[in-house]
């Protein structure tokens, strides 16, 4: 094996993703004219290096426990999927109801998704999303109130949180949670960011329903702070079945519904 040919090919996988943020097996084999074995090859080897993260079909960049993209570049990735997981969350919000959306690219899609329904009230604590909120409200799509909680800013999550956001949450009754997240395992979800995660809890704990909006590249992946185990909450909402190697008898003890999407 010629190791200039595959140094030469890893620099073009990288900057593949640096583009694009996201690659597919097929799309790199017909770019580079080798084979997909030889592609899969090559992100096993990548992804040793902490330079990419392997999901179905492809990969995604590598951030480790503590760090995560940028919004505004995240909201990009996997764009149809999350489309379709925001569309079907947002079927489970009827008339009358208080809801809560955390922070997270995928919940952004359940805000621009919301329609049809009358007074609804809408907490919330990214920035982006309220935004979203309030123009379909004025576009008349759907009726209510937003409330954007306050809190110290995060000005490349587009998010509020730390412990002014967590006192504003302690006050409130949910009917329904609306939750992303930067991994998920069999010991239940987590993210990047310690103060976002620890809003997350309490939108769990003061929430009658919990419904946890994420993507397969989520799946058997930790991030750097546990939110909540699996018995806290009633949906996950995602494109791919319930992994094997996870509990599936406890799981469904607890009562946790798996809905899958498709595309």
């Amino acid at each position: 094996m010629n190791k200039e040919i595959v140094a030469e090919r890893h620099k073009r996988i990288i900057r593949e993703l640096e583009i694009n943020n996201k690659v597919s097996v097929a799309d790199l084999s017909r770019k580079l004219s080798v084979t997909p074995e030889t592609i899969r090859s090559d992100l096993r080897r990548l992804e040793k290096r902490n330079k990419l993260r392997r999901i179905h079909g492809g990969a995604i960049y590598y951030f480790g426990l503590e760090k995560e993209q940028q919004l505004n570049k995240r909201i990009g990735i996997g764009l149809p999927i999350k489309k379709k997981i925001g569309e079907a969350a947002a079927s489970f919000i009827s008339d009358g109801e208080t809801i809560v959306l955390d922070v997270g690219s995928t919940t952004l899609h359940i805000a621009g998704s919301i329609e049809n329904v009358e007074n609804v009230t809408i907490v919330t604590n990214s920035l982006a999303a309220a935004d979203i909120l309030n123009t379909r409200m004025e576009n008349k799509l759907f009726n209510g109130k937003v409330i954007l909680i306050g809190g110290t800013v995060n000005p490349l999550q587009r998010s509020t949180s730390g412990s002014l956001t967590n006192q504003v949450l302690e006050h409130f009754y949910f009917d329904k949670a609306f939750i992303s997240c930067g991994g998920m395992s069999r010991e239940g979800i987590c993210d990047y960011n310690m103060d976002e995660a620890a809003a997350s809890s309490i939108m769990i704990k003061r929430s009658k329903q919990v419904y946890v909006a994420a993507d397969s590249s989520k799946l058997n992946q930790r991030a750097f702070f546990h939110i909540s185990p699996f018995s806290a909450i009633d949906f996950v909402i995602t494109d791919a079945d319930l992994p094997q190697n996870w509990p599936e008898e406890e799981i469904k003890f607890n009562g946790l519904k798996w809905v899958k999407v498709y595309t």
